[in-house]
């Protein structure tokens, strides 16, 4: 696997490119060398347990039949909790009930679930009894944009504390931070060393997420995280057969790895070549660790019928029949969100409507995809330091205008807390969401763990404005209600057809419906099985899709569609629109 490791490598890159598959195969190998090791998740929607099938959850949980490996997976809810008691319980009995409630609502934010799941994460970098006990701590962490931001709040917060000024309701009671102030210090000491720390970043051979290697490798180094690695997963292999497909496949990784830019190609790299069976199960992880051949049986490829695999078109009537509406693409980073979003945009623009595509995303590449305009598209992101500087500059403008100077600096010093950003992203996201009451709009969403931060921050807002306005406000419409009104709009779950993308799609299923966010449809995108082909490998890849497509058929949705696997990126919007058509099923040249 990777050789010369020191104390902690993370496993970073675009959602989707295998980097949980190499973060536990890495554990796998150290352990096998006699080391000692602690895998981290730091994915709100973390898959390591179910990839050793083992319930692991907020706890440093010992993993069966492997001596030597424990593992986490950070959960942000069950941070919060602790976070939460931890600061409250100390002022149980000497401070009023009123009081505490108020602190209490003060630490129940999206910004405090984030800074909770931080604080943990902090704690891992820099408990050194902990950190005897190891001699590497591997995280597996969360898609780019989400972990950029996790790896640059050490800095974040000690510039914050070390001004001393302001309010950071979401950490709790400013007194007795110097504890944080030190932790966090030590974490960017500990990441920008270069003895101490690696980070791998991992992509598929394709040139959006070597692109995306490209940014995150210029900004990790901006911060001091200078000891970087490149994992290329997931090469086609040279044996193609003749197979059309295959040829195809090999060429796209080819290209996009001769394309690639210098920041990349300067990064000492592993490739690791495309593999048949789902890394799911221990046993298949030491095979892929050891570089051992795949265990899945050869055979003719798909066996399912045209009906099995509805098209993407054949929803599209039913998403244009309002004329309007909110259109929500989510899932898991690295699923195609953003192409499938852009496709349904494009083709909704085409049939002559009025489209604002969008995203949440921070590392979501809609205007690449889109690679041009079409006539009644619109397209924007909300970025999230652009939303943080326009609202702070609303605040100082309006609140700060009638304070004195001492006043305005105290609310300046508060803006800068990153706990900002949170309201500033709501408050766009909120503003988007207005606009579907009048036209279409198309949401490319970040990646699923992101994406339920801000649905709280949205419950949040909600439950706010019921307890103050009470039931007599008939003509209140939250965003929440919107999202809650089948109506108004359409939620698209987008997957993998394999094991584990579609359990984790499953999951967030399952955690919309506790918010009374009803699922419209599935989206099976990337599949063989829709595909055309003989190359041995890709049969066997299109064998074992057949159970996922099932289950998604038969147990998760009553609408879905199954898009084919592309032998060349879906970019552009004729080759978007492409992906529409009713009557194709076989892979686009």
């Amino acid at each position: 696997m990777f050789t010369d490791l020191p104390k902690f490598v993370f496993f970073t890159g675009k959602g989707g490119v295998g980097k949980t598959s190499l973060a536990c195969a890495t554990s796998l190998s150290l352990v096998d060398a006699e080391h000692r090791v602690l895998l981290v998740s730091t994915d709100p929607a973390s898959n390591v347990g179910q990839v050793f099938e083992t319930a692991i959850g907020n706890k440093i949980t010992p993993i069966e039949n492997v001596s030597g490996l424990d593992a986490i997976e950070i959960n942000p809810e069950e941070a919060a909790a602790g976070y939460r008691e931890r600061i409250v319980d100390p002022m149980r009995g000497i401070l009023p009930p009123d009081a505490l409630r108020s602190i209490e609502e003060q630490l129940s934010g999206a910004c405090t679930t984030e800074i909770a799941a931080f604080d943990e994460f902090t704690a891992l970098l820099t408990d050194n009894d902990l950190l005897a006990r190891y001699d590497h701590v591997v995280f597996d962490t969360a898609p780019t944009g989400h972990t950029i931001r996790m790896l640059k709040l050490p800095g974040a917060w000690s510039g914050f504390l070390e001004a001393g000024k302001g309010d950071a309701s979401c950490l709790g009671p400013l007194a007795g931070l110097e504890k944080q102030r030190t932790r966090y210090a030590t974490a960017v000491e500990r990441l920008s060393d270069t003895a101490l720390t690696r980070l791998i970043l991992v992509a598929r051979p394709r040139q959006s997420a070597l692109n995306e290697v490209a940014r995150t490798s210029k900004e990790l180094a901006e911060i001091g995280i200078q000891n970087q690695q490149l994992a290329i997963n997931g090469m086609m292999p040279e044996e193609t057969g003749g197979d059309p497909l295959a040829e195809a496949l090999l060429q796209r990784d080819k290209i996009a790895l001769a394309e690639a830019s210098p920041e990349v190609t300067a990064l000492p790299s592993t490739t690791f070549a495309l593999r048949s069976e789902n890394l799911v199960g221990l046993e298949a992880l030491k095979r892929f660790a050891a570089g051992a051949a795949d265990n899945v049986a050869a055979g003719q490829g798909s066996t399912m019928t045209d009906k099995d695999l509805p098209t993407l078109g054949s929803l599209i009537d039913d998403v244009e029949n309002p004329g309007k509406g909110l259109i929500m693409f989510m899932g898991k980073g690295g699923v195609g969100k953003t192409t499938m979003a852009a496709a349904v945009a494009a083709e909704l623009a085409a049939r002559g409507h009025e489209v604002l595509l969008t995203t949440t995303d921070p590392a979501a590449h809609i205007t690449e995809t889109l690679a041009g305009g079409i006539n009644g598209l619109t397209v924007s992101r909300i970025d999230p330091a652009q939303e943080t500087a326009r609202y702070s500059e609303h605040v100082m403008a309006t609140k700060g205008k009638a304070l004195d100077d001492q006043a305005r600096a105290m609310l300046e010093e508060d803006l800068r807390s990153p706990c900002t950003e949170e309201i500033a992203v709501f408050q766009a996201f909120s503003r988007v969401i207005r606009k579907s009451s009048k036209q279409f709009v198309v949401m490319d969403t970040a990646p699923t763990g992101h994406t339920l931060l801000l649905l709280d921050a949205t419950g949040s807002y909600h439950r706010d404005i019921m307890r103050h306005t009470g039931e007599t406000q008939g003509k209140m419409v939250t965003p929440m209600m919107r999202l809650q009104d089948p109506a108004q709009t359409k939620i698209m779950i987008v997957t993998l057809p394999e094991t584990t993308p579609v359990l984790e799609a499953a999951h967030l299923q399952n955690d919309l419906q506790r918010a009374g966010i009803e699922p419209w449809g599935w989206i099976v995108n990337s599949s063989l099985a829709a595909a055309k082909t003989h190359h041995p490998l890709l049969q066997k890849r299109a064998r074992s899709e057949r159970e996922q497509i099932a289950k998604v058929r038969d147990e998760l949705s009553r609408q879905y569609a199954v898009v084919p696997m592309q032998a060349a990126e879906p970019v552009g919007v004729e080759k978007l629109k492409s992906l529409c058509l009713t009557s194709d099923n076989s892979a686009a040249a």
